[in-house]
């Protein structure tokens, strides 16, 4: 399996990617259930919570909907330092709320005190904050935040996108005070796309049940009512589960701290690399990412070129996201990949910069 450095989705390992093509079996039927009452209670343990952890068909962006219209009932505050806070504050707008956004520089990270001085300023239902941005490679201090935020305003609902920070990079659900934490399932737990993940705590889903027109297939309720007949409301991706199953046994195998230090070695590796080439590093020092790298673009290389150059190999790595497309580029190094793999990269990226950097 020739390894790719993009920030999902990922390389799926060979037995996790079989277990898909095991026999479909009916959703509603015991044989599934018990699989599917199985990955939700172990998934707990990704996020470090007591609570339920709802599996969903969807991408991660689900769940950024459904902590709007599940717990919003007027105003939430966004944290916006990237291109998936931004993309929170459109949800929350689109769906009717009233949203106000605590800007943040692209490349820097959020600061507890300055999440304390927006919720100062008015009451809101919820803070969503990204815990991993993965347009700029910047890892916002969810814990710190999380504790500021109740300094000020106890009651406030917690939410937190985690969709490539999940297994990748610590997180406590319930020891950092979080309302929910999802995640989606082809960035740092290495599964195909299609599947969604989110803890939501006991307080969350009480205040589901004074908020109204939830929707239908984001309503936590509906979820939590399936959840308990181990379920889910409409048919779940069942091949998905299947991978789900055999890839929990993985990553505990390895244990999970494990897998934080490997993603978290792999990232200094990277890191070290781009500064030894004369690149600087997108992300503030002290708040870059576990999982992917932003790099800045200071050689101006064409990325188009050197992922053809790459593809030659059996590799890619990623171009900056929006507005940073071609001023930086990025290398992800989450799931699968291994630190062995980054020598391959390293050497074939040394090559192509001796031709043509």
């Amino acid at each position: 399996m020739s390894p790719m450095f993009v920030p999902g989705p990922v390389d799926v390992a060979p037995e996790v990617a079989q277990a898909q093509t095991r026999a479909m079996l009916p959703h509603r039927s015991p044989e599934f259930e018990a699989i599917f009452h199985a990955c939700e209670q172990r998934a707990r343990a990704l996020f470090r919570t007591q609570y339920r952890v709802f599996l969903i068909a969807a991408s991660g962006t689900a769940f950024q909907e459904a902590c709007v219209r599940n717990l919003v009932t007027e105003r939430m505050l966004v944290v916006v330092n990237g291109g998936f806070g931004k993309r929170w504050a459109d949800v929350g707008r689109t769906n009717g709320k009233q949203v106000d956004v605590l800007e943040v520089p692209w490349g820097r990270a959020a600061r507890p005190e300055q999440v304390a001085e927006m919720l100062q300023k008015a009451r809101y239902d919820v803070l969503a904050v990204v815990h991993n941005e993965t347009s700029t490679g910047v890892e916002n201090p969810v814990r710190d935040i999380a504790a500021a935020a109740r300094q000020v305003q106890p009651e406030i609902f917690i939410c937190v996108d985690s969709v490539s920070g999940l297994a990748g990079a610590p997180l406590e659900m319930d020891a950092w005070g979080l309302d929910v934490v999802f995640t989606s399932s082809q960035k740092a737990l290495a599964l195909p796309p299609g599947l969604a993940l989110a803890a939501v705590s006991d307080r969350a889903l009480e205040r589901a049940k004074e908020v109204p027109n939830r929707g239908w297939y984001l309503d936590f309720l509906r979820l939590e009512k399936h959840r308990l007949k181990d379920s889910t409301p409409s048919t779940p991706p069942v091949g998905l589960i299947y991978a789900l199953d055999v890839q929990l046994d993985r990553i505990f195998q390895e244990g999970l701290e494990n897998r934080w230090a490997r993603h978290e070695r792999m990232a200094r590796m990277v890191q070290e690399w781009a500064l030894a080439r004369g690149f600087e590093l997108f992300a503030e020092a002290g708040y870059r990412s576990r999982t992917v790298t932003a790099i800045v673009n200071t050689r101006n290389l064409d990325i188009g070129d050197v992922n053809r150059f790459l593809l030659q190999r059996g590799m890619r790595i990623a171009s900056g996201y929006g507005p940073l497309k071609g001023k930086t580029f990025r290398i992800a190094h989450m799931g699968e990949l291994q630190p062995r793999d980054f020598e391959f990269l390293f050497e074939a990226l040394d090559e192509y910069l001796k031709k043509h950097g």
